[in-house]
């Protein structure tokens, strides 16, 4: 039987400094832990506990990549 993966928790955070300021990131809770060890003042988290990867690349994106929306063309009519 096979063992079933541990859920993992993903975190979506901001670069608060340089050059990037503002952009946002998708990392698991883990490899947060790393990036906040290196240095705890250039990312801010805008969400955690996230549990659908899904969703936290979603949120880091913004409307970046979705499908925009066009007005179906005129068609005439004869009647």
């Amino acid at each position: 039987m096979r063992e079933r993966p541990k859920p993992q928790k993903w975190v979506v955070y901001e670069t608060a400094t340089g050059p990037k300021t503002g952009m946002r990131s998708v990392c698991t809770a883990e490899e947060w832990k790393a990036v906040e060890s290196r240095d705890p003042l250039a990312h801010r988290i805008v969400r955690d506990d996230i549990t659908d990867e899904t969703e936290a690349e979603k949120l880091a994106r913004g409307t970046s990549g979705d499908l925009k929306v066009r007005p179906k063309p005129l068609r005439p009519t004869f009647e």
